[in-house]
């Protein structure tokens, strides 16, 4: 590995709380950027996009960390999502690198639409959403066909690391050789060592916390492990077992060339069209048992995104949020109007 890769790994490890909170206060700047100056909303995309990809990144460097040693392993076990996502991506490279282009295409999209539309006209603007988007639907089509199952999305593994619990500032990269062997732990005076014999309670210390009326049983429940998590991470999502469900899997993926075929997709057909496409999709779904909790999870996400085309609509009702003179009230107004002729203007700003 080159040397200045592994040294900006060894950095990430001995500053990865820090990058960790500054990624996540970047993040939320970029939500207020739009409308603050000229070309506002292009630089909002661009850093948002950046981190999505530097988060990817580091994901990765972190996921390797902590399978290397099992001293980071957290005591609760990994979502679901993680689970299922890390096994198939271990099992199948194309997989993989599938679904890592898939993210990376999702996380740039929108960016690459705001580029095309300062540089190109609206029609070559158009040939290259319908290019975007066939490239998503074969990445999609292949990961159906390598795992036979529903896509869960994202189809990589999210963070589910405690940046505070990996390795200390004096630890090195990975890719690194150690500068010298690591030193022994001092060992503690044996008259400095606990006793575990108890203090007398004082009557001018502070008195004993009450007692929590929550019984033992309702507090470990949620902590508990369920059928899903002792289950083997390829088998949390049934397989395909009939054409239907194939159909229905298929037609999600193609529901969004609907709207390409028509001249204004802002349009009433074009609308009708594609909300027809995803029920029909959603009636030819098959029935998830209530222990299928990461497939439940998934199609519920699907049904919210459904929201997102009613953006589509061809005309937005007046608002005059911005006019209010509730303080809270006036600021999200001029926040809507602010975003209003992003999604107007932008395909990806309502994509699902």
């Amino acid at each position: 590995m080159p040397a200045p890769v592994a040294h900006y790994e060894s950095f990430l490890l001995n500053n990865v709380a820090t990058i960790s909170t500054l990624e996540s206060s970047l993040r939320s700047l970029t939500w207020f950027l739009p409308g603050r100056f000229k070309d506002a909303e292009l630089a909002s995309e661009a850093l948002s996009a950046s981190l999505n990809m530097m988060s990817m990144y580091h994901d990765t460097l972190l996921a390797k960390i902590v399978q290397s040693e099992p001293k980071y392993r957290p005591l609760i076990p990994f979502s679901l999502h993680t689970r299922f996502t890390r096994a198939w991506a271990d099992k199948n490279s194309r997989y993989k690198w599938a679904a890592r282009l898939l993210e990376t295409i999702r996380f740039t999209e929108l960016v690459i639409e705001m580029g095309l539309r300062r540089k190109v006209s609206a029609k070559n603007r158009y040939r290259a959403i319908i290019i975007l988007e066939i490239i998503k639907a074969i990445l999609r089509l292949m990961l159906l066909r390598i795992t036979r199952r529903p896509l869960i999305s994202p189809p990589i593994p999210e963070r589910d690391i405690d940046p505070t619990t990996l390795p200390p500032s004096n630890e090195t990269s990975p890719t690194l050789a150690p500068s010298s062997p690591p030193s022994s732990l001092p060992v503690t005076p044996d008259h400095l060592k606990n006793n575990r014999v108890p203090l007398p309670h004082h009557s001018l210390a502070v008195p004993p916390p009450p007692r929590s009326d929550v019984s033992i049983e309702e507090y470990l429940l949620p902590k508990a492990l369920t059928t899903a998590s002792v289950k083997p991470p390829l088998t949390l999502v049934r397989s395909f077992s009939s054409p239907q469900e194939w159909i229905s899997e298929v037609m999600i993926y193609i529901a969004t060339f609907a709207t390409m075929l028509f001249s204004d997709r802002k349009s009433n057909r074009s609308l009708v069209t594609i909300l027809a496409m995803e029920f029909v999709s959603r009636s030819l779904r098959r029935t998830v048992p209530p222990s299928a909790s990461l497939e439940r999870s998934e199609y519920a996400k699907r049904d919210r995104d459904m929201l997102w085309y009613l953006f589509r609509v061809p005309k937005w009702p007046p608002l005059q949020i911005a006019s209010l003179t509730t303080p809270i009230l006036g600021l999200f107004g001029t926040l809507v109007q602010d975003w209003i002729p992003l999604i107007d203007e932008y395909y990806y700003y309502t994509a699902p």
